[in-house]
C-alpha cells in the first residue's frame, strides 16, 4: 500500500509541478495577499492623516459674533457667507463642503451625508458647535457669578488603553488571514479538478484504474498531491502576510502606537491551521470534481467553492461572532474564527482540537464516499 500511494503521490505531484496553471495558482495567488495588506494600510493611513484643509470651506446664511469668529479662526475654517440659494449653488459647485442655516438658537447643517466631504465638514461643525456652547455656557454661568470651570468640568474622562493592538492592524491580520484561505481554496480546485475530471477526460484515468492498485490508494495518492500543493500556497501566504505586516510597520505611521504583532507561538498555530484546511478543502474538491464528467464542468461546479470558504468568515469577522464549542465543528466557520482568535493572540487549544478532529471525520467521510465512486464504473462515465 505504501509504495502505491507514493509511487501515485509523486506522479501528482510531477503533474503539477509541470503544470504552468497549477504552479501559477500555487504560487502566483500568494502575492495577493501583500497587495491587499499594503494597499488597505495605504488606504488607512490616507483617511487618517487627511488634511482638515480638504473639508473646511464653510458657509453661513447668518451674520457671525465675535465669539464665532474668533473660534473660527482658531479652528482654521474658511467662511463663506450669502443667502441660503447662494450657499447651496456653492456647495453644488463643491466651492463649500457645508453650510450652515439658523432657525433662532437652531443651527442646521446643511451638506451631502453620503460624500466624504460633507462627513467630515459635519465633523467638524459638530466639533465647532460644541466648542461654541461650551464658551456661550461659560459666558452665562460667569455673568451669574458662578465658577464656570467647576461647574463645567465637574466630570472629566480619560482612556486608558489597554489593547496591545489597534482597529486597524486587528483589521488588516484578520482580513489577511482570511484571504489566506481563500488562496488555499483557489490553489486547491484547479490540481483537485485536473487529477480527477481532466485525467477522466484525457482517458488516463481509465488507463490508472486498470493497474493492479487499490482505489484506496489511489484517492489518498491524490489527495496527499493536491494537500501538498495548497499547503505550499498557504505557507508561501502565510510567509507573505508576515513580510508584508513588518513592511507596513515601518512604512506606515498608522501602526506607531500599536505594531502589527504576530507571535511565534500563534504563527506555528497558523501552520496547524492551514495544513488542517488544506486537507479539508482538497478533499472536498476532489469529491465535487469526481463527480464531473469534464474539466470545464469540475471547474463550474468547484467555483462556488470558493465564496462559501471566504464568506462564512468574513461574515463572522465583521460582525464579531467568537469562536465556541459548538461553532468548533461547523466546516469552514470553525477554521475562519480560529484563525481571528490566533490573529489577536488567542490561542484555545480546546477549539484547535475540536476543529482538527472534526476535519479528520469530515475527511474520513469524504474519502470513503470517493473511493465508492472509483469501485464503480460510474466514476468514468
Amino acid at each position: 500500500m505504501k509504495n502505491n500511494v507514493f509511487n501515485i503521490l509523486k506522479k501528482e505531484i510531477r503533474e503539477i509541478f509541470r503544470d504552468k496553471k497549477s504552479l501559477s495558482m500555487m504560487l502566483i495567488i500568494p502575492i495577493m495577499i501583500p497587495i491587499l495588506i499594503l494597499g488597505m494600510s495605504a488606504l488607512f493611513q490616507s483617511q487618517m492623516s487627511k488634511s482638515g484643509n480638504d473639508y473646511n470651506k464653510i458657509g453661513f446664511a447668518y451674520e457671525l459674533t465675535e465669539m464665532e469668529k474668533s473660534l473660527i479662526d482658531d479652528m482654521g475654517i474658511e467662511t463663506s457667507f450669502g443667502n441660503e440659494d447662494e450657499l447651496r449653488k456653492q456647495l453644488d459647485n463643491s466651492d463649500i463642503y457645508l453650510y450652515v442655516t439658523k432657525d433662532d438658537n437652531n443651527y442646521i447643517l446643511n451638506t451631502n451625508v453620503g460624500s466624504e466631504s460633507g462627513s467630515y465638514a459635519i465633523s467638524l461643525m459638530e466639533s465647532y458647535y460644541a466648542n461654541y456652547k461650551t464658551l456661550l455656557q461659560r459666558d452665562v454661568l460667569t455673568s451669574n457669578g458662578d465658577d464656570a470651570d467647576y461647574i463645567l468640568n465637574i466630570i472629566t474622562l480619560d482612556v486608558n488603553d489597554l489593547g496591545e493592538n489597534n482597529f486597524y492592524s486587528m483589521y488588516i491580520v484578520g482580513y489577511a488571514f482570511l484571504f489566506i484561505m481563500m488562496a488555499i481554496t483557489v490553489s486547491a480546485t484547479y490540481p483537485a479538478t485536473d487529477t480527477t475530471a481532466g485525467e477522466k477526460e484525457r482517458g488516463t484515468l481509465e488507463t490508472l484504474l486498470t493497474f493492479p492498485i487499490k482505489s484506496r490508494d489511489i484517492i489518498i495518492g491524490k489527495l496527499l498531491g493536491v494537500t501538498i500543493s495548497s499547503i505550499i500556497t498557504g505557507v508561501l501566504s502565510l510567509l507573505l502576510s508576515l513580510i508584508s505586516f513588518e513592511i507596513a510597520n515601518n512604512y506606515f505611521t498608522i501602526y506607531e502606537t500599536a505594531p502589527i504583532s504576530i507571535s511565534v507561538l500563534s504563527i506555528i498555530m497558523s501552520i496547524v491551521v492551514i495544513i488542517a484546511y488544506s486537507i479539508f478543502i482538497s478533499g472536498l474538491c476532489i469529491a465535487i470534481a469526481s463527480m464531473c464528467k469534464t474539466f470545464k464542468e469540475a471547474q463550474s461546479a468547484l467555483t462556488p467553492l470558493t465564496f462559501v470558504a471566504f464568506f462564512p468568515g468574513m461574515i463572522a469577522f465583521m460582525v464579531g461572532i467568537k469562536s465556541s464549542l459548538i461553532l468548533s465543528i461547523i466546516p469552514f466557520l470553525n477554521f475562519s474564527l480560529v484563525f481571528n482568535d490566533i490573529s489577536n493572540g488567542i490561542i484555545n487549544y480546546i477549539d484547535i482540537i475540536l476543529m482538527f478532529v472534526s476535519t479528520v471525520i469530515y475527511i474520513a467521510i469524504i474519502i470513503y464516499c470517493i473511493i465508492k465512486q472509483y469501485k464503480s464504473e460510474k466514476v468514468l462515465f
